[in-house]
């Protein structure tokens, strides 16, 4: 029992696996592996080509804000805003893994000070729940993105809820992506919450400064050059593209995956590679989920660059053949639907735990 998973309902690739006395070594002999074939190596070339044309992009469309002026098109530029900010947010989350520059205080400047003026996402809120997240994903009482929240993603948490939340989660799967619509206001609510909290934020101050000078100057250029309106609508559709497109790139990475219990121990390979879902595709998938489509390899190798995670997925998938691991694999549709589904299943305990098969393999 000492390595067991619950496994969620319409999973199929993954049964119970007994424990190996070669853990360590079977992780140690495929990070040697991908060492030896060059792929912990810095692209800095790359990233600066990317920097460059999200910095284009952002400055054709800052032109395109103050050629339309007053007209209703602003609102096509919310979007196109939206979707940019989404990926320089994809940046500072590789830049705090350290995969852009080999400087940690570069990579450090990069995430912490470009995320949080052009995104508005504090960098020391992101730090906390994500480091926290890759140590153990998908661990009940440890991992937060699995934590009790608006969604819940367990049978005893939809159980527990009453009230508008109880009739919320009986419905969450179909919920869930409506709800990603405001999901960019609740980023910029956590992260005032941060700066504003009373426990320990490092760097508090300066990078606080940089959060609120961001929303003065964001908030400031758009109140001035258009109608008070326009200006709220602009507002609320470059939130809702942002939030929207950061949850459906996170989501199918482990929604729907199992999940492990408190007390059960999990070897690392084994827990990043069981509870990590890739998404296949092409080169518009990575660019679109921000390289977040090679989930596992992102787990087993977190300071690999975007650019290097391609060529590590084969390897690993080899490796995990060899090994007898299922390494999970779908479309980007398909997770979508899983997602809907797990989430539909869990809420069914909000109606009657009696009625949830996940419920009854877990009594």
């Amino acid at each position: 029992m000492g390595d067991e998973l619950v496994v969620p309902t319409g999973y199929r690739k993954t049964e119970r696996r007994s424990p190996r006395a070669d853990t360590t070594s079977t992780y140690t002999a495929l990070l040697a592996q991908v060492r030896t074939a060059g792929l912990l190596g810095r692209r800095t070339g790359w990233y600066w080509g990317l920097i460059a044309v999200l910095a284009v992009l952002l400055g054709i469309t800052g032109g395109a804000f103050a050629v339309l002026g007053g007209s209703w098109y602003q609102l096509i530029v919310a979007g196109v805003l939206g979707a940019l900010f989404t990926q320089f947010a994809f940046l500072s989350h590789e830049a705090a893994h350290r995969q852009v520059f080999a400087s940690h205080h570069w990579n450090d400047r990069a995430a912490r000070y470009a995320g949080t003026f052009l995104t508005g996402i504090s960098y020391a809120w992101w730090m906390n729940k994500h480091t926290r997240h890759h140590a153990n994903p998908n661990t009940v009482g440890k991992d937060p993105d699995i934590s009790f929240d608006a969604i819940s993603f367990r049978p005893e948490d939809a159980a527990s809820r009453t009230g508008f939340l109880r009739v919320l989660v009986r419905v969450q799967g179909y919920a869930f992506f409506p709800m990603l619509l405001v999901e960019g206001v609740n980023l910029h609510w956590q992260s005032i919450r941060t700066y504003t909290s009373r426990g320990p934020v490092k760097r508090r101050w300066a990078e606080g400064s940089v959060f609120v000078g961001r929303f003065v100057l964001y908030l400031g250029v758009v109140f001035w050059f258009l109608p008070v309106g326009m200006a709220f609508a602009f507002l609320g559709v470059q939130l809702a593209v942002f939030g929207f497109l950061m949850g459906i790139a996170f989501a199918p990475n482990h929604k729907g995956m199992p999940v492990i219990e408190p007390g059960r121990r999990v070897d690392f390979f084994s827990r990043q590679v069981l509870t990590s879902r890739d998404i296949g595709g092409g080169a518009w998938v990575e660019y679109f989920m921000g390289g977040l489509n090679h989930q596992v390899e992102h787990h087993l190798f977190p300071s690999m660059a975007r650019p290097n995670l391609r060529a590590a997925r084969d390897m690993v998938r080899r490796y995990c053949a060899d090994q007898g691991v299922p390494y999970t694999e779908t479309t980007l549709v398909h997770s979508y639907v899983i997602v809907v589904r797990y989430l539909n299943e869990v809420g069914l305990a909000a109606r009657d735990p009696f009625a949830c098969p996940m419920v009854e393999r877990l009594r």
